[in-house]
């Protein structure tokens, strides 16, 4: 064996490629499970189908369901603040002021601390089904913050640069800090968008409700009906699956060559 060494880098690109053929197949069997507890859960729209459900069910509520519709303001929308004729019912705005000072020691311009400002706005708001209206049945989503998964769309994203004057300068030069850039953006969930949510459904006063599950299951709010995204957690299943058969074969193949060499090597030095 001495006779015919092997290269290290081989011998680590063969460990490397079935180590990650390993985690490849474990995050793919997460996956698979995590699709087929999603499959078991059960989904529906905002219509008289699931009021009927819902009044024949114990308390009249379901445990854990999905809900997917149309988002619908139950009162005066939100207007975007930089959007014309945008509408939504969630609202984030966020402006971050990058700015620099002098660095004495080093006599160079720093980076300095962002100086960021959030605001944050809402109404209440439901699900209904396309077509439908709000005096139709809705569900109601209650404490969207609480729920996890991001589900806000940016409409909006502009960097101004600062701009240079004598007076900037000036300004520069006595507080020895100086504005480089302002960034804002604004992020909403829209009025008419899809969304399907994950959680507990009640009936309450003639409209269901939904919330976060009292059993400690997931809230889960997605930007998107049910069918995209399952095909989405599919697709990342098969992505998995594919780099799980990639590496392993690199793997073997690279196994299946030294080992050849070897033994091609030993015929010819037996003859």
């Amino acid at each position: 064996m001495s006779d015919f060494p092997i290269n290290p880098l081989v011998l680590i690109g063969i460990g490397s490629s079935f180590a990650c053929s390993g985690l490849f197949y474990h995050l793919y069997q997460e996956k698979k499970r995590e699709l087929m507890t999603l499959k078991e859960i059960p989904v529906f729209r905002p219509d008289h189908h699931l009021a009927t459900l819902l009044k024949s069910s114990p308390h009249r509520r379901l445990q854990y369901a999905a809900v997917e519709g149309l988002v619908q303001a139950d009162e005066k929308p939100l207007t975007s603040q930089f959007v014309p004729r945008c509408y939504g019912v969630l609202q984030k705005i966020k402006v971050v002021e990058h700015g620099e000072y002098w660095n004495s020691i080093s006599k160079t311009w720093s980076p300095r601390p962002t100086n960021r400002k959030e605001t944050n706005n809402s109404v209440p708001f439901s699900l209904i089904c396309p077509g439908s209206y709000i005096a139709d049945f809705h569900v109601q989503v209650q404490d969207p913050s609480e729920g996890s998964g991001y589900f806000l769309e940016r409409i909006y994203h502009r960097v101004r640069r600062a701009e240079e004057g004598l007076v900037n300068v000036v300004l520069e030069g006595i507080s020895g800090e100086r504005a480089v850039a302002m960034e804002e953006s604004e992020e909403m969930l829209r009025v008419g968008s899809s969304l399907t949510v994950f959680g507990e459904v009640v009936l309450e006063g003639g409209h269901g409700s939904l919330r976060a599950p009292r059993d400690g299951r997931e809230y889960l709010l997605v930007p998107t009906d049910y069918k995209r995204f399952m095909e989405q957690h599919e697709r990342s299943a098969s992505m998995w699956k594919m780099l799980t058969a990639v590496t392993g074969v690199i793997g073997a193949t690279v196994l299946a060559g030294v080992i050849y060499n070897m033994t091609g090597k030993q015929d010819d030095r037996s003859k």
